[in-house]
């Protein structure tokens, strides 16, 4: 299956005390561009968020935004600096011996003290909160892309209906291109009878030269190669990955050979034929810009 370039996925889990939330969004983009935004903490895990990203999308400006709660987490101890504390002790204490002031220093006093309590983190298990937020991630990827098959599906039946009304376009040029060279004849042949009268015109020179016309105005070999572009468009819209470089380049083989036909028109019905075609071609085009 196809899938788009946009689209939305989320998950909610927990590592340890750690609440984590992750969320994926994505726009159209002409290569993968990605973007990974999570605490300063846990940056060591950006590299892993990156490349599980890197594997599951190929084209589109992705976001990947991972918020974590760590409010309940029991993480935060507070340390008594014991040998500091001992140093002001001693010193009180000579303060009072020496000077002989009252120590009436207690638990209140010794507290207010700078630096006498030391406020530690937990060491954070970097390869178990890794494994969690993996876990995550992957179910955050598998909601995002499920959105993303969904409109790449509706993007795949439009643009099969575009195809379906670019080729019937073809048809009637291709039904229409004998025709000119018909109709060419006979107003060669008329004119020639309005200057010379019927007597005195060559029939040769009339077919020579309708010849010729025919094949100045021949789009046979751009129909076969506009319907060889057709068929390989259908087969990469069934078989779906990661094709929208691909049908961006058929489009321009496609509005190449239109080009072609289009200078070989001769004719006023011929010639809207040709700018239906390169509208309808414009709007595949225009949907293409969506698909990864």
């Amino acid at each position: 299956m196809i899938r788009s370039m946009t689209g939305y996925g989320s998950a909610k889990g927990t590592s340890g005390d750690l609440v984590i939330t992750v969320e994926i969004k994505s726009v159209n983009n002409r290569f993968f561009d990605s973007s990974i935004r999570i605490p300063r903490l846990y940056s060591f895990a950006e590299e892993t968020v990156n490349l599980r990203l890197q594997s599951a999308v190929a084209r589109g400006k992705t976001d990947v935004f991972i918020n974590i709660d760590s409010s309940k987490a029991n993480d935060t101890t507070i340390v008594l600096n014991e040998s500091l504390l001992e140093a002001y002790i001693s010193a009180f204490k000579l303060m009072s011996d020496k000077y002989g002031l009252c120590n009436d220093a207690g638990v209140s006093m010794y507290s207010k003290l700078p630096d006498i309590f030391v406020t530690e983190k937990k060491e954070i298990d970097q390869e178990s909160f890794i494994c969690d937020l993996s876990a995550l991630l992957d179910t955050a990827l598998a909601d995002f892309n499920e959105m993303r098959v969904r409109e790449g599906e509706k993007l795949r039946e439009d643009m099969l209906e575009k195809l379906k009304t670019i080729e019937f376009l073809a048809a009637e040029a291709a039904k229409r291109s004998p025709q000119t060279v018909s109709e060419y004849r006979e107003k060669l042949y008329k004119r020639m009878c309005d200057l010379l009268g019927t007597a005195g015109v060559d029939e040769s020179r009339i077919l020579t030269e309708a010849a010729i016309y025919a094949d100045k105005v021949a789009i046979d070999e751009e129909l076969v190669r506009f319907s060889s572009h057709i068929g390989q468009f259908r087969t990469m819209l069934t078989g779906g990955g990661s094709v929208g470089r691909k049908l961006d380049f058929l489009v321009q083989e496609l509005n190449r050979e239109i080009n072609t036909i289009g200078s070989k028109c001769t004719d006023v019905t011929m010639t809207r034929t040709v700018v239906d075609m390169k509208g309808e071609l414009e709007k595949l085009r225009e949907q293409i810009q969506n698909i990864e």
